[in-house]
C-alpha cells in the first residue's frame, strides 16, 4: 500500500514539474533539448498508462489566452489517423505543446513533410518523432494486398510495401500476426530514416543539432509507447 501511495506520489509530483515546463516553453520563457522533450513525452505516458493524466490542465481559459498569440511546441509527432491512438492524451499533453501530424500509416508525402519542415524550422520544435502502434490497419492492409493495389487507398499501401518486403524476409516462416508487427517496425524505423532523404530542411536541422528524430510503437492493449531501436 505504502510503495503504491509512493509510486502515485511520484507521479503527481512529475505531472507539476512537466506542466510548469510546459507552460514555460509555451511562452518563449524555456529553451527546451530534444531530450528534454522526449523525457516529457515518454513521462507524460507514463501518467497516462498510470491513470494519472494532468494534461488537461494546460487546455483552460488562461491557456488558450497565452497560446491565442503564438505556439512552440516542444515536439512534432508524425502518428497513424487511428483514433485509437491521439498524441495528446497517450502522451497526456495539452494545448501548445505538441504539433501532431497524422496520416494513415504515418507515412510522409510532400504535404506531411512540409508540416514538419514548418514546425520544426518555423516553431524551433527540437524533436521528431515518428510514431507507429500495434496492429496497424493501413499495414496490414499492405501485407494483405494482391497485385498493383490502385486508388487513394492504393497509394499508402503502396508507400508502406517497402517495409513488408523487409518484413518478410526478417519474419520469414512466422504467424501473419507476427509479420504484420514486425512490417509495422520496419514501416516506422524506414520512415524516420527517410525523412533526411526526402526533406533537406530536415536534413540540414539534423545536420546541425537542432533536431533530433525518434521512432516509436504505442501498444493498444496496455497504453504503453515504446522508443524503438
Amino acid at each position: 500500500m505504502l510503495l503504491k501511495k509512493f509510486r502515485s506520489m511520484v507521479v503527481v509530483s512529475g505531472a507539476v514539474v512537466a506542466l510548469t515546463a510546459a507552460v514555460a516553453f509555451a511562452s518563449g520563457a524555456l529553451v527546451m533539448s530534444a531530450d528534454e522533450a522526449l523525457t516529457g513525452l515518454m513521462d507524460g505516458n507514463k501518467r497516462y498508462v498510470a491513470n494519472q493524466m494532468s494534461g488537461q490542465k494546460l487546455c483552460d481559459l488562461p491557456t488558450r489566452e497565452a497560446l491565442a498569440k503564438g505556439q512552440k511546441p516542444y515536439a512534432i509527432i508524425l502518428s497513424c489517423s487511428d483514433s485509437r491512438v491521439p498524441p495528446e492524451i497517450i502522451f497526456d499533453k495539452g494545448l501548445g505543446e505538441i504539433f501532431v501530424v497524422r496520416v494513415a500509416g504515418n507515412i510522409p508525402d510532400p504535404v506531411i513533410l512540409g508540416s514538419i519542415e514548418y514546425a520544426a524550422e518555423h516553431l524551433g520544435s527540437p524533436l521528431i518523432m515518428v510514431l507507429g502502434h500495434e496492429r496497424c490497419g493501413a499495414v496490414t492492409a499492405a501485407v494483405d494486398a494482391k497485385g498493383k493495389p490502385e486508388g487513394n487507398i492504393g497509394a499508402i499501401i503502396r508507400t508502406i510495401t517497402p517495409a513488408v518486403k523487409q518484413a518478410r524476409k526478417e519474419a520469414a516462416g512466422k504467424s501473419k500476426p507476427e509479420l504484420v508487427e514486425v512490417a509495422i517496425d520496419d514501416n516506422v524505423k524506414l520512415v524516420a530514416a527517410a525523412l533526411t532523404r526526402q526533406s533537406k530542411v530536415i536534413k540540414h536541422l539534423v545536420a546541425e543539432g537542432k533536431v533530433k528524430i525518434v521512432s516509436a510503437k504505442y501498444d493498444l492493449d496496455d497504453g504503453t509507447v515504446t522508443l524503438l531501436k
